[in-house]
């Protein structure tokens, strides 16, 4: 069961449940990967609602690994999702969301 209060989520994944949580340093990956100079601009680049394919996936994998597994983002964008496209943005938007809300 994942700990909200933690922000951790809970997501279906390549046919597996699997936790997900932006640690410090899975956001640290993300302020990297992103060209943020830090939380407040890497926030306000996810709140504009904006997002490729690939943040998608660097969010999902930032996630998973922060929840500790070993897994690549290649992997992360191999795995199958019931609700296609829209099932990987729910996910990170709730994985975003888990994290910087009150």
């Amino acid at each position: 069961m994942p700990n909200r209060h933690r922000g951790e989520i809970e997501a279906e994944l390549g046919g597996v449940k699997r936790r997900l949580v932006l640690t410090l340093g899975a956001l640290a990956e993300l302020e990297d990967a992103f060209g943020a100079d830090d939380l407040v601009a890497l926030s306000e680049r996810f709140a504009s609602g904006r997002l490729k394919a690939r943040d998608l996936v660097r969010i999902i994998g930032a996630g998973l690994r922060g929840a500790g597994e070993t897994v690549s983002d290649e992997e992360v964008a191999a795995m199958a999702a019931d609700g296609g496209a829209q099932a990987y943005v729910r996910i990170a938007a709730a994985l975003i969301t888990a994290t910087f809300a009150d």
